[in-house]
């Protein structure tokens, strides 16, 4: 079978409990049936307690059983909407099962480009999974290509580009991006994961993936015209608070290291953020405006 197909089965437990709440295997079962997840087959006992493991490993989702009633049910609700790396992989695999059931409308459906380097995804999961280190090929642009061997410590995924990090042989924490990587294979050399690691931490401080010296500073911005409601539906950090609001803008605060990626986001709102403190962070938004207008 298909991995897609599995992954499609996994979507249709997990939403049919969460939309039911409670059932039997046996109610489970017939609506299974009536909805043809395998061509109207039955779902057999041993299948389904197969799918409940890859469930709560892959998506960190617990499917437990009541045992007066023996119905089934989630237990950890809050799994689907803790904002965690398990919750969105669900809801991506949940839209392209949505849009797999829609392909009478695919003309009208228009689409970003998929994340590059994704044909690495599951050779660097398996190697994070199981703490072995990987052997991969990297080229960046317009350099020369070379072998590194690293150990695989977390992925991110930033504007469309996939990016690992991990500690290479100088014991030096790097970012790889996957679109750049020309060769990937998982070695038989396993590492030892700190147990007080945690990428969620590692990146806090940044906004993006750049992680490096920029020292941390209490950045004000003013947001004009349709900004302040863009910031407030979709915060550029976790960090960002609103200060003061007035008819014509609104200010946000972050403490952030500012770095090239988080300036970067700042000018690609062109005139609807301005800078206002730090005044260095401000000059070098200018500089690099006034740099970008020589172009022109």
């Amino acid at each position: 079978m298909k991995p897609a197909q599995i992954f499609y089965q996994y979507i249709w437990i997990i939403n049919t409990l969460r939309a039911y709440h409670k059932l039997t295997l046996g109610e489970l079962n017939q609506k299974w049936m009536d909805d043809g997840v395998i061509d109207g087959n039955p779902l057999q006992r041993s299948t389904f307690n197969r799918h409940r493991d890859s469930i709560l490993a892959m998506f960190g989702i617990i499917i437990d059983c009541e045992p007066k009633t023996y119905k089934y049910y989630i237990s950890n609700m809050e799994a689907l909407s803790d904002g965690a790396v398990e919750s969105w992989l669900f809801s991506t695999l949940t839209v392209h099962g949505v849009l797999a059931d829609s392909a009478a409308v695919k003309d009208r459906l228009v689409l970003e480009n998929a994340p590059a380097g994704e044909e690495y995804l599951d050779v660097i999961i398996r190697a994070i999974h199981t703490n072995r280190r990987l052997r991969m090929g990297y080229k960046k642009f317009e350099a020369e290509g070379y072998e590194k061997l690293v150990c695989p410590y977390a992925l991110k995924l930033f504007h469309q580009r996939w990016y690992l990090l991990a500690l290479n042989d100088e014991e030096q924490m790097r970012i790889y991006a996957l679109d750049r990587m020309t060769m990937m294979e998982i070695t038989d050399e396993t590492f030892e994961m700190p147990a007080n690691f945690s990428p969620q931490e590692y990146f806090a401080e940044y906004y993006g993936v750049l992680t490096d010296n920029t020292p941390m500073a209490h950045v004000v911005v003013r947001a004009h015209k349709w900004m302040p409601n863009y910031l407030r539906t979709l915060p550029l950090h976790h960090s960002q608070r609103e200060l003061e609001s007035t008819p014509d803008y609104t200010d946000f605060a972050f403490d952030i290291r500012p770095t090239s990626d988080f300036l970067g986001e700042l000018l690609r709102h062109s005139d609807g953020i301005e800078v206002l403190e730090p005044q260095e962070i401000r000059v070098k938004i200018r500089k690099m405006i006034e740099k970008t207008l020589k172009r022109y």
